[in-house]
């Protein structure tokens, strides 16, 4: 499989509006909306990432990195890749190669660029592909990540299907998302941050039309809960699902084993 260029993708995104933000994973144009929203905030997004997180996202990633417990000569796939953050984080193991995928075509230019600048460069691919349909073959993976994008794919459910069927059995599982703080106080925080000052100081950054800073806060809020989560994870056949919450709950790193 040679490595892809992204295709172009559809311009002109429409604005999220807020009754759409009700629950913005029951709209079937979700998929589309999606990734143009992506492709509009692709330049800005790894700036706003460290802004918005107080750098945390990169501590995050690095926890997702020593939880997937990669061995020499292992084959890891980073689905809905992004800017290739999580992707650059592995190839830094003993990994012998990483292949990043992501349906966005901006976001897969940034991260081919960046790619340049590593020292590890020839360990990385980048493939545009859907979460629900990868382009890979049965039992190829030693490592399945995904960071922030379960929440963003149509059927996260068909996708965690997807992920066991290039897992070889044993193949280790992890995903990094957003989730509700447990602790009252430290949701009333979170809630108030990523909701009214996220929105705007983000959306500032970027120069956002399509309101992908309020459709990020919304997709969390009306996402699965930890345990149903876990309970996904498990009916698609995987074993020992387990999350972990990180930063006082406001991320949560999800583990688990294909099972053989």
């Amino acid at each position: 499989m040679s490595e892809q260029a992204p295709a172009n993708s559809d311009s002109a995104p429409a604005a999220w509006s807020d009754a759409e933000l009700s629950n913005p994973h029951a709209r079937e144009d979700k998929p589309a909306r999606v990734r143009r929203m992506f492709d509009a905030i692709a330049g800005s997004y790894d700036l706003n990432n460290r802004v918005h997180s107080l750098w945390q996202d990169q501590r995050w990633r690095r926890f997702a990195v020593r939880a997937a417990a990669v061995k020499p000569g292992d084959i890891v796939v980073d689905v809905a890749c992004g800017t290739g953050d999580l992707t650059q984080a592995f190839a830094r193991t003993g990994a012998a190669h990483v292949i990043g995928i992501d349906f966005t075509h901006n976001m897969l230019k940034v991260a081919m660029e960046k790619r340049r600048g590593e020292a590890r460069a020839g360990k990385m691919s980048y493939f545009e592909g859907d979460a629900m349909n990868l382009p890979l073959a049965d039992g190829c993976a030693d490592v399945v990540s995904i960071a922030f994008g379960i929440r963003n794919v149509a059927d996260p459910k068909k996708a965690l299907g997807e992920f066991a069927r290039v897992l070889r059995p044993g193949g280790r599982l992890v995903i990094l998302e957003f989730d509700q703080p447990r602790f009252p106080l430290m949701r009333w925080f979170n809630n108030l941050y990523c909701r009214r000052i996220m929105p705007v100081t983000a959306t500032a950054i970027s120069a956002d039309k399509t309101g992908a800073y309020k459709y990020l806060p919304a997709s969390v809020g009306t996402f699965m809960s930890r345990e149903e989560m876990v309970a996904a994870i498990a009916a698609a056949g995987f074993t020992g699902a387990k999350a972990t919450g990180l930063s006082l709950g406001i991320c949560a790193c999800y583990r688990a084993l294909r099972s053989n």
